[in-house]
Order: C-alpha cells, then structure tokens, then sequence
C-alpha cells in the first residue's frame, strides 16, 4: 500500500477562543475528508502494532471505544487485549457537558445503541477504572496533541484518570504537522497507528 504523506493543516497563532474554535473546525473538515480514503481494515495492523510494543502492562484494564463511521476498527485489538487477560471496558455516552462512564465489557456481549450512533455497555454492566485509555481521534501530531469531534467528552474525563496511559488510536495518514490546540486539551502519551506506535511524552 502507497504511504500517503501527512496531511497539512494551515495553522497560525491563536490569539481568542474564537480563532481557536475556528482553526479546529478548519482541521476537522481536512481531517474528515483525508479520513474517508482510509481502510478500516488497518485495525487489524494496529492491533498488532500495539502488542508488539509492550506498551500496555500485564493485567491492566484497558478502556476502549467501539468503532464509528470512518474510524479505524478497533476489535481486532481489544479481543487480542482480553484474550491476554487485559480486562475490557467501553465508554457510556453521556449528555453533553459530561465526562463519559466507561464500563466492563467483553468481546461477544451485545451491546446497546448510545448518542450519535455509537454503541455502548448497558447501564447495569460494572463501572470500570481503567489503567490505560484508547482515544478515537480525528487528527495527531508528534506532540500528543489530537482533534477530537468538538464534543469535549475525552478531554472532561482523560482527568478523572490522571495515572491512565493515554494511548491515541487512529491511521498514519491522520498525523499532521501540528493539531490547533488550547490549554483544556489533555495531550496523549502515545499514539498507535497501522504503522507504528509513536511515544509523545504527553
């Protein structure tokens, strides 16, 4: 497969909220339109990627997230994870304004339809502490910093798990030069790609 260089992004100094707000919303409609040539089917080389890292300590609970749209398919490397022993958990969509709720959760069990067409544990299913988050993305760069949806849900609960790896989970043709960012926006320690996993010290 043809590497495709980094998307550019154009960037300039903020100097309000407002330019900030704008040069996100700029980013994410590049980052969506680079975003629709990529295969979903690369999860199954960034799940390997990330065993072969060894980034993830044994045992560790990792929170997750259930793929949507474009994103890049993460199952394959959350049923490697449980396989391994790694308790599993995935995120209850709130309201707006709120952190999301992860809950435990394991390969095969059904899940139930949540916001914006994501898809959830049930209410009932245990709360989860996870020790190590992967984050969906729609833009990185070498830094740590990611371009979310505009939603803020990682950024208000990434806090909540000060201890927690922050493992970002997207394709290689998602990094760009620098990602528009403000001091609310937590960086990532590491993100994982088809490619390769790329340690940010975020």
């Amino acid at each position: 497969m043809r590497r495709q260089r980094p998307m550019v992004v154009p960037h300039s100094t903020p100097t309000s909220s407002a330019t900030l707000a704008w040069r996100k919303a700029q980013a994410r409609e590049h980052a969506l339109a680079r975003r629709a040539a990529a295969d979903p089917g690369l999860g199954i080389a960034l799940a390997a990627q990330v065993l072969a890292a060894g980034l993830i300590p044994p045992a560790a609970v990792v929170a997750g997230f259930w793929p949507m749209g474009q994103e890049i398919d993460l199952r394959p490397l959350l049923e490697a994870l449980a396989a391994r022993g790694h308790p599993i958990a995935l995120p209850r969509t709130p309201r707006r304004g709120n952190p999301l709720a992860f809950h435990f959760w394991r390969p095969g069990t059904p899940l139930e339809r949540g916001p914006f067409g994501t898809q959830q544990p049930e209410a009932t299913a245990p709360g989860a502490a996870p020790d190590c988050v992967l984050v969906p993305l729609l833009a990185f760069d070498r830094s740590g910093r990611r371009l979310g949806y505009g939603g803020g849900y990682y950024d208000r609960t990434l806090p909540l798990f000060p201890d927690a790896l922050r493992l970002g989970c997207a394709y290689g043709l998602q990094e760009v030069p620098e990602v528009p960012a403000g001091p609310e926006d937590v960086p990532l320690h590491a993100v994982a790609t088809e490619r390769e996993v790329l340690r940010c010290g975020g």
